[in-house]
């Protein structure tokens, strides 16, 4: 007699319900429960993107102030965020950093609109996780940490990383105004 084994293809390569993109709201929860301060809090500046050419080294820009002026919106993706941070949130929520593969797998049958060659990230309800903010992912080399879908600053001349074949990364403790991250349940 021969057995036939059925495996669901989202326990062999994930499903986009799984995925989600971190939320201010989200974020600010586990700061509040642990009093955690993030790498651009502890330097005391960080990085802020104008534009693809222009990057600005900004005093108290953090995840509370993106831009070190203007505050989060709650529903929007946390960014100002390193590896690091994103590690920490995962450990204290009890979830994990996508790969950069389980990140594409996952995001395959995201059909909301990419919000790309904007000049504002938009709440991550309303738009695909494609787009918006750079997402962070699971790395397994020091200090290389792959970033993966691109942002709102990103357009097809210019820094195309909607696709898969665009690979860049960041180090542990690079934050950015575009750079955010997703989890996946452990």
């Amino acid at each position: 007699m021969k057995w036939l084994i059925f495996i669901p293809l989202s326990l062999l390569f994930g499903c986009n319900e799984k995925m989600t993109s971190v939320s201010v709201t989200e974020f600010e929860s586990f700061v509040s429960n642990t009093g955690y301060k993030t790498d651009a809090e502890n330097y005391g500046w960080s990085y802020v993107q104008q534009s693809v050419f222009t990057v600005d080294t900004v005093h108290h820009a953090d995840w509370r102030k993106p831009d070190g002026v203007h505050p989060s919106k709650p529903e929007d993706p946390v960014t100002q965020v390193s590896y690091n941070d994103a590690i920490a949130y995962c450990k204290w929520a009890g979830t994990r950093l996508p790969t950069y593969s389980e990140y594409w797998v996952n995001t395959k049958h995201d059909n909301r609109r990419i919000n790309t060659e904007s000049m504002a990230i938009e709440n991550r309800d309303r738009v695909s996780i494609i787009g918006n903010v750079w997402e962070l992912c699971a790395s397994d080399l020091p200090n290389v940490v792959p970033l993966a879908g691109g942002s709102y600053l990103c357009s097809k001349k210019m820094c195309n990383g909607t696709s898969k074949e665009k690979k860049i990364s960041v180090d542990p403790f690079t934050a950015n105004r575009h750079i955010g991250f997703c989890v996946l349940d452990n």
